[in-house]
């Protein structure tokens, strides 16, 4: 089982503390109360979603003796708009740099995270549309849509 708890903090913000007791401080900005002291909890979704299936890829291409060199995955989302305003559409960007990677392999592994291993990601598509381009060692693939 996994488990945190958040207290408030005043104004808008909380502290979050994880079941394996790592901190973060969540807020919002100053337009609705918060202070602006920590990321929103809806970024912190994306950021969860986009670590999720980061650590995936890594631990995928390491199973397949591949060797990243540099590694960043870029998220951002559209939210509906009206209440509750979850993600409707999100996009996902992974970006490495590796002399022993090629594009299928890392597309392999980006949609053996997607499709599988991700729960950020699965619990997500019940609701979101989630797509995906990445970028290997500067060329893009596929070459257009996606992020800027």
């Amino acid at each position: 089982m996994f488990k945190g708890t958040v207290t408030w903090q005043g104004g808008m913000c909380f502290e979050g503390i994880s079941g394996s007791n790592h901190r973060v401080i969540m807020d919002t900005g100053k337009e609705i109360g918060g202070t602006d002291r920590g990321p929103r909890p809806t970024e912190m979704l994306l950021m969860a979603l986009a670590g999720c299936s980061g650590i995936d890829v890594v631990h995928i291409l390491e199973k397949m003796h591949l060797t990243i060199d540099e590694f960043s995955v870029a998220v951002e989302g559209d939210r509906a708009e009206v209440d509750p305003k979850f993600f409707t559409d999100i996009r996902l960007l992974y970006s490495l740099k590796g002399a022993q990677l090629t594009p299928d392999k890392v597309e392999r592994a980006i949609r053996l995270s997607q499709e599988k291993y991700c729960s950020v990601a699965n619990n997500l598509n019940k609701v979101s549309s989630i797509v995906f381009a990445f970028e290997l060692n500067g060329q893009r693939f596929p070459e257009k849509g996606y992020l800027a």
